[in-house]
């Protein structure tokens, strides 16, 4: 970690602050995706302020991005691009769609169809396209942030395990405290406080940091204590399915990552309890009543940290 390290992640976080007013603990989960080189999920209710953290996000990268709001009769051409026949040069010539940027925003995953909604697999898996028997590599860095309101909501679509698994981390804003609601009732508009934000990071400064997650160093004890969180899932009578081997990658990587964000170049368990339930609580499915994030949250109260 170099000295330099410490006064570009405040400076961010504090960025990130002040267009996202309370949500603190959500904004640091958000940077810990976005480091970790994963994609991010932001499940919530309309007018949460989910599409105004993607847009924040998007400009303290200083990266190009584009948003595209998904709907019932987008097409994965939309979403991709096409090869369009030029009479010119008689040959089909590929144009790109806005998934060629370096954080692309799908605003309301969960309006689009089954099929619209594949077209981000192979993307978000291996940062390329196939289109017409062609590969194309997408832009590096490559982030996908991703909205969707909760499956109750009219004209969704609920997302199939192999795509929620494609997101490193997912994140709820829920409604903010007192003192920030009222900053926002006085006119604290965090969407008007977009067009001002300066970024602080861009592709070689966050690739630099990217860097540093990997270096961040796991204790035999600590591994220990992920593997037994992993084991409850897969052998608990509470869990129909358990975390998977990218599952637990997802939890160390995501770790590694919080704990840069706390200053430190080792992992601790709370560290590991700081970002399950946002790397656990998609990929979980219960067998009684509790599922998603309270599962994990009991997950979490049932292993002990020490063995």
């Amino acid at each position: 970690m170099t000295a330099v390290t410490p006064q570009l992640i405040s400076a961010t976080l504090k960025a990130l602050n002040q267009v996202v007013l309370g949500k603190e603990t959500q904004i640091r989960l958000a940077l810990t995706g976005l480091l970790a080189g994963g994609h991010l999920l932001l499940e919530d209710l309309p007018g949460m302020g989910k599409t105004t953290l993607a847009h924040a996000l998007a400009g303290v990268c200083g990266l190009e991005y584009q948003r595209m709001q998904f709907t019932s009769d987008l097409l994965p051409a939309d979403i991709i691009g096409a090869s369009i026949f030029d009479r010119q040069s008689s040959a089909f010539t590929f144009h790109r769609g806005p998934l060629f940027s370096q954080i692309f925003l799908a605003d309301e995953l969960n309006r689009a169809s089954p099929k619209a909604q594949s077209a981000l697999l192979e993307a978000m898996e291996e940062q390329q396209v196939s289109v017409d028997g062609k590969t194309y590599a997408l832009p590096r860095p490559f982030f996908v942030i991703a909205t969707q309101n909760p499956q109750s909501q009219a004209g969704t679509f609920a997302l199939p395990e192999s795509q929620l698994d494609r997101f490193l981390l997912r994140i709820s804003l829920g409604y903010p405290d007192p003192a920030a609601e009222r900053k926002l009732l006085r006119g604290a508009e965090g969407r008007s406080q977009l067009n001002g934000l300066t970024a602080v990071l861009d592709q070689r400064r966050l690739q630099a940091l990217q860097s540093l997650v990997p270096q961040v160093k796991l204790s035999d004890a600590l591994l220990d204590y992920v593997q037994r969180l992993i084991a409850y899932t897969r052998d608990s009578d509470q869990c129909a399915t358990g975390l998977s081997p990218r599952g637990a990658q997802a939890l160390v990587r995501s770790a590694q990552s919080w704990a840069l964000l706390q200053g430190r170049s080792h992992v601790l368990p709370e560290d590991v309890q700081a970002v399950f339930t946002a790397v656990a609580g998609h990929r979980l499915s219960g067998r009684h009543e509790a599922q998603g994030t309270p599962l994990a949250r009991h997950i979490l109260s049932q292993v002990d940290a020490v063995g």
